[in-house]
């Protein structure tokens, strides 16, 4: 439970930036708490790390460093602050009871979410074969995420006022949204031969589900904005009624009209 207090610790201290802008305690202090708490692992279990252990803290730090760079980039950008001028409420509209609310609870979030591998240190799990799986997954998920973003920047610079339906976006509408899912997605897989009680079992099923709510949650807010964008447009409905907005091939085409998705 120590180890636990620790992760949430230093996910408070990294997601704390959301008290100068509320919105970046799940956006930019999002990254930076994954980024700190698998720094934190490396220091904690320095001593004992084999292989696939370091690789999954490493990862940690690489998949936190990008998302937070990426979002400080897009937060530079005025004309990405303009879209979303409207979209979200301003800092100071949210109460400081509301703002510690959010930053306690996803801080509580990011611990869960990367429980899996301080269960597999704490109980010297080493490296084994779902390890190494979950590794694999996780790479991809990255992977996947970053394409995406690089993707949709590339189409947004040629044409700022077209929807993307280009690379991975013509597979399906969220592909930055799947990439995620599954990088946690094996992060979960890579602590199925180390989880010992039903505490760890449970942390590790709240951590997983909510990062998977908290996504579908993200593109139903991103299908009423393009609806309210692109609506008019026949080829966005068209594209919006053929492609996925979640899973490759998984013929869910709409969240929109889930209230109980209000991530």
């Amino acid at each position: 439970m120590s180890n636990f207090l620790v992760l949430l610790a230093l996910a408070l201290v990294a997601s704390s930036c959301g008290f100068r802008k509320y919105v970046w305690f799940i956006s930019i202090g999002y990254g930076a708490a994954i980024a700190l708490i698998g720094v934190g692992l490396l220091v904690m279990f320095g001593g004992s790390l084999t292989v696939g252990t370091a690789l999954q803290c490493a990862l940690f730090v690489a998949y936190g460093c990008r998302l937070a760079g990426y979002l400080l980039y897009r937060e530079s950008k005025t004309a990405y602050n303009r879209r979303m001028r409207g979209e979200v409420k301003s800092n100071e509209s949210v109460p400081f009871v509301g703002k510690v609310g959010i930053w306690v609870s996803a801080s509580l979030l990011y611990a869960l979410q990367t429980s899996p591998v301080l269960f597999r240190l704490a109980g010297a799990g080493g490296t084994d074969v779902l390890c190494l799986v979950g590794l694999a997954i996780s790479v991809t998920g990255l992977a996947l995420e970053t394409t995406a973003d690089l993707q949709k920047n590339r189409a947004k610079r040629a044409d700022p006022r077209r929807f993307v339906d280009s690379g991975l976006f013509r597979l399906v509408r969220c592909p930055n949204y799947f990439g995620e899912m599954v990088f946690w997605t094996g992060v979960f897989v890579s602590g199925l031969s180390v989880y010992t009680d039903a505490v760890q079992w449970i942390c590790a099923l709240l951590g997983y589900l909510g990062i998977i709510y908290v996504m579908f949650g993200g593109a139903r807010r991103l299908e009423i904005r393009q609806d309210k964008n692109y609506g008019d447009n026949p080829e966005y409905q068209r594209y919006k009624s053929t492609t996925p907005i979640m899973i490759p091939f998984i013929p869910l085409y709409s969240v929109k009209e889930h209230t109980w998705l209000v991530a």
